[in-house]
């Protein structure tokens, strides 16, 4: 039988044409080289979708690599696209996906995890060895963000929102996932008392959450003035604590030391002049500042809980006579898992403070990523407005 006789009687289905599409994609090539270059994109694989990115938060983590090509102990070792507080609109469907429509928006999940391991087995897919997380590092080669035109994604890690969720609070999913999963780690109960070190994103989400779950004292702490009043007047937290910031401090007796007045300063604040008052109940560190965890621990009651959420300093000097003699549990937090389903009903209900107002700044197209990044790193714009989260918009 002729070749173009067995075509007709057993066509190759359309799928198998893998038809490539140029787009556009912000390129970080080492510190401060961030590139708008063009590349190409496949048809989504058979479980994957493809996103119309159309809003990307811009993260700490995304600033680190930014200045410096590395996060704390990851270091980039090939171009990478930043961004991963991300959400879209689906543009293209796997043959194998079921359940999604060609302009549906969703919020993404950006890490994939392997499925099969240990701690993907017992749900806890965070702390998965083989995980790949978009504009991370630490996977090779390097898994790339968010901060393209399109990009395909397993359907598994997108998450439809409701109409009246905006795409903005979509991407913030991202964030609040990371503080719905310190809270829950923390097991706060009705009317504990919960201190918040760091006033950025992940920190006004913490405290956000810890009032949801039941703590009616949050105190937030911040060197900048600005975040904290923010966090006030948005219903973030009931207390706040403008910490001086502490210079030149050689050694450890100095830094301990001043890690105590930083305490009492919290504690006088938290107590709510309730002289039996012996510290919070739990206390959330979201800078990763030695400083923090030290003032941390002495803020704890006995018996009460240090939850690690920032990531910072990898090595640190802590008071560990703080934690033993007052029985203080020190929990570790890696970004989050079994999170989104939640954040979405909880971003649909509207208990929190308006996350669309987070949002301090906006920037449009890929072209403008460099100037966001700029700006994500500081407090204040040149206006002399805060600035709290930086967006960068399709």
């Amino acid at each position: 039988m002729a070749p173009s006789a067995l075509a007709d009687l057993y066509p190759i289905p359309a799928r198998h044409y893998s038809k490539a599409t140029t787009i556009q994609a912000s390129v970080l090539y080492g510190p401060r080289d961030l590139r708008l270059e063009t590349r190409t994109i496949t048809d989504p694989g058979p479980n994957e979708l493809q996103i119309a990115i159309k809003a990307t938060g811009v993260c700490g983590s995304d600033v680190s690599y930014y200045n410096k090509f590395r996060n704390g102990d990851l270091q980039a070792v090939m171009p990478l696209s930043l961004g991963h507080e991300s959400a879209g609109i689906v543009v293209a469907i796997g043959e194998a996906v079921t359940g999604f429509q060609i302009g549906e928006r969703v919020a993404l999940e950006v890490g994939v995890p392997c499925d099969y391991c240990r701690s993907c087995q017992r749900g806890r897919y965070n702390l998965c060895p083989g995980m790949k997380f978009r504009s991370s590092a630490k996977s090779v080669p390097h898994f790339q963000g968010t901060l393209q035109e399109r990009i395909n994604h397993p359907a598994k890690w997108c998450h439809k929102i409701p109409n009246h969720v905006t795409l903005e609070a979509a991407a913030l999913l991202e964030p609040l996932s990371v503080a719905i999963h310190a809270t829950r780690r923390a097991s706060i109960e009705q009317g504990d008392t919960a201190i918040v070190f760091g006033a950025g994103t992940v920190g006004l989400l913490v405290a956000a959450m810890a009032k949801m779950s039941g703590a009616t004292t949050v105190v937030i702490a911040d060197i900048d003035s600005g975040r904290v009043n923010y966090a006030l007047q948005n219903g973030f937290a009931t207390k706040g604590c403008i910490v001086t910031q502490r210079k030149h401090l050689n050694d450890t007796a100095e830094k301990l030391a001043a890690a105590k007045e930083v305490s009492g300063d919290i504690m006088e604040i938290a107590s709510l002049h309730d002289d039996a008052f012996e510290g919070a109940d739990v206390t959330f560190d979201c800078t990763g500042k030695e400083i923090c965890m030290q003032a941390g621990l002495y803020s704890t009651r006995p018996g009460g809980k240090l939850i690690m959420v920032g990531m910072g300093t990898p090595i640190q000097t802590l008071p560990m006579s703080a934690s033993h003699l007052k029985e203080v549990d020190i929990i570790g937090i890696f970004r989050y898992a079994n999170t989104y389903p939640t954040g979405i009903k909880i971003i649909s209900s509207g208990v929190l403070p308006n996350l669309n107002n987070m949002v301090t700044h906006r920037f449009k197209g890929l072209a403008a990523a460099k100037e966001a990044f700029e700006l994500a790193g500081k407090t204040i714009d040149k206006e002399g407005k805060l600035v709290l989260k930086v967006l960068v918009e399709a």
